[in-house]
């Protein structure tokens, strides 16, 4: 068989693993959230968060009298515009020679799929660092039962599951020595079932002394169809179903380097700020120190 067809024939196999690796991390992340507004929308879409409010007119009402106006506030938030994000990466032929072209691709792909999902991540961290819930708290146990109860409050109409994100030295720092288990997905480590949260995300990209915390059924994820359209005539993308990514492995000559291209569309954020709780930890002043 000729080199150029079993060099076609690995690649696609390779750009199989890759969307298939992070679709199952991402879906198991969703899963582990119980995290179901999962929705496709066009390239370009804008989208909107907002912060609401409501005052309930409180007179006591006369017999045939006019009911008052209770008023309910919207206001808008940030936006989001969902644009493509494109990502490619070479590996030289010098490398594939060290390495073995399946090792040299698999190890540099390993690395782009972690970039990918750190970016995702820190997108919705910056996101939730918006939010306009605040609360304060003296130590790191204290604040994220405030948060906690705060979540709780804010959407007590809907029986909320509360997640929160905080970061892994103030968790640490917190728990000691203490028998906990921990598990890593997506690229966060996490601890289920912990105080009252559903899910605890430890992450360094959370600022020291903060906690984020929010309801699951307030987290959306918005994203572009790879799989579907115009997109999949044009470009040989290799999707899963759902079409969260696309990938392609390709040869340049030219230059002599083994590609890998990655396209996707994809904004993971709280559709209501004011249901999302920026904590801070704020030592007590001792008198006269």
């Amino acid at each position: 068989m000729p080199e150029e067809n079993l060099t076609r024939e690995l690649g696609t196999a390779l750009s199989i693993d890759y969307v298939e690796q992070f679709g199952q991390r991402i879906n198991s992340l969703f899963e582990l959230l119980g995290l179901h507004r999962v929705l496709p929308v066009p390239a370009g879409t804008v989208i909107k968060t907002y912060t609401s409010s409501v005052t309930l007119d409180e007179t006591e009402i006369e017999p045939g009298a006019v009911i008052p106006l209770s008023e309910v506030k919207m206001e808008d938030g940030p936006t989001y515009e969902i644009a493509w994000d494109k990502k490619r990466k070479a590996v030289p032929a010098e490398d594939i020679q060290k390495y073995g072209f399946e090792r040299a691709i698999l190890r540099t792909d390993e690395k782009l799929l972690n970039s990918i999902q750190k970016g995702i991540r820190d997108g919705l961290l910056e996101n939730l660092a918006t939010g306009t819930g605040t609360q304060e708290g003296e130590n790191f146990k204290q604040l994220l039962a405030k948060n906690t109860a705060a979540v709780k409050v804010a959407f007590e109409e809907d029986d909320p599951e509360v997640i929160s994100f905080v970061n892994t030295f103030d968790a640490y720092d917190y728990l000691g020595d203490a028998d906990i288990t921990t598990q890593t997905l997506f690229g966060m480590t996490y601890i289920e079932n912990f105080m009252d949260n559903k899910v605890v995300f430890l992450s360094g990209d959370v600022p020291t002394g903060t906690i984020y915390s929010t309801a699951v059924d307030n987290l959306v994820v918005y994203y572009v169809d790879v799989a579907g359209g115009e997109i999949s005539k044009a470009f040989d993308f290799v999707t899963q179903e759902d079409g969260l990514i696309g990938v392609t492995h390709d040869i340049n000559k030219q230059r002599l380097t083994a590609e890998t291209i990655t396209l996707y569309g994809l904004v993971w954020l709280a559709e209501r700020l004011d249901g999302v709780i920026v904590g801070e930890i704020v030592e007590e002043e001792v008198p006269g120190a």
